[in-house]
């Protein structure tokens, strides 16, 4: 965790200024008494996972660069010691090795949103070893998971169906059907990546069949990390559609994912959900709907500090250049707020 690049200074200015001051000070309490013998019990796991929680919270709002030093530090002086600490019982410590799992996977999200790719897959490994470590089932296969949504990213799909495929079996009959569903649509992205195009249908239907048919049972702590089930199910199956070519449907469900998450809570992810659908629009030929929904993409992005909103809004003026060219007003009016979003 303790990497020269980051700074160090600040461990809880961040995290004071989103939680109450008497509450971080608990917080704080908790993990020194931890160094010096205490024993850990459920109380500790709670105070970790509310930090975790905030951390992830902040994230959605103002971009993976935001606050991240401060997690990194979190991480290291206050979990670390208490996953060493002496627990009240073995369950005590596998639930806090689940958390300290959760929060080392946020720290790999931020590195992938900040453009650090290697160092977002080394937090991944260790988050797949700490949920490894933890027993709880599916948070392993989980976090396989996001290795295999990381290499579709970056157009290394190798070993994506596997992790997916492994991922996916190993929580198969033993969660939720609305995180069950967060497996599924992921494997049925990388069946499309790999052109097996009926299975990949399938198998995103059985996604959003196993969202109809949830029940309210509680979903892990683990599978929240990009808010709320039906929604991560709704983007990732957009892609499985625009993979596929099928680029109506996919700005349906982009559009869908976009207004399932509480746009202030989640600015980040809704605003890229909504350039995506853009992009599918524009796609079919319709560039004053592509325009409309991307207005409404940069509405979200004030104050996130995010690589892949910038490259976002970057790729947006490549492609409205020709437009801009044959003088469409909605064009030339929106390219205008992109640079002033960029500081240009």
């Amino acid at each position: 965790m303790d990497r020269r690049t980051f700074l160090t200074s600040s461990a809880y200015s961040v995290a004071a200024a989103a939680l109450p001051l008497d509450y971080v000070q608990e917080v704080a309490d908790r993990s020194a008494a931890a160094r010096t013998g205490h024993i850990v019990g459920m109380a500790e796991v709670r105070a970790v996972r509310d930090m975790v929680r905030m951390f992830s919270e902040m994230d959605e709002r103002h971009g993976g660069r935001h606050g991240r030093s401060a997690l990194v530090q979190y991480l290291r002086d206050d979990v670390a010691p208490l996953c060493r600490a002496r627990f009240r019982n073995e369950e005590m410590r596998r639930h806090m090795l689940s958390a300290a799992s959760r929060g080392v996977h946020l720290l790999g999200w931020k590195s992938y949103d900040a453009g650090q790719q290697g160092l977002a897959q080394r937090y991944y490994l260790q988050s797949y070893a700490l949920a490894v470590e933890s027993g709880f089932t599916g948070q392993d296969g989980f976090v396989m998971r996001t290795m295999a949504m990381q290499g579709l990213k970056l157009h290394r799909p190798e070993h994506c169906q596997g992790l997916a495929e492994t991922g996916l079996n190993r929580a198969k009959g033993k969660v939720d059907d609305a995180t069950m569903a967060l497996f599924r649509v992921v494997h049925a992205h990388t069946l499309a990546k790999s052109g097996q195009r009926r299975a990949a249908v399938v198998e995103a239907d059985r996604a959003r069949e196993l969202l109809a048919a949830d029940k309210g049972d509680e979903t892990p702590f683990w599978a929240l990390a990009w808010g709320p089930p039906a929604a991560s199910v709704y983007s990732r199956t957009a892609k499985v559609h625009e993979t596929l070519g099928d680029f109506s449907a996919a700005a349906d469900q982009y559009a869908r994912a976009a207004a399932a998450r509480p746009a202030t809570t989640y600015a980040r992810i809704v605003s890229l959900d909504l350039v995506a659908g853009a992009e599918m629009q524009l796609k079919r030929g319709r560039i004053e709907e592509a325009c409309e929904t991307w207005n409404r993409a940069i509405d979200h992005m004030d104050g996130v500090q995010s690589t892949r909103t910038r490259r976002a809004v970057k790729n947006m003026r490549k492609d409205l250049a020709r437009f801009r060219a044959r003088g469409v007003r909605c064009a030339a009016e929106l390219d205008e707020r992109a640079l002033h979003l960029l500081g240009r």
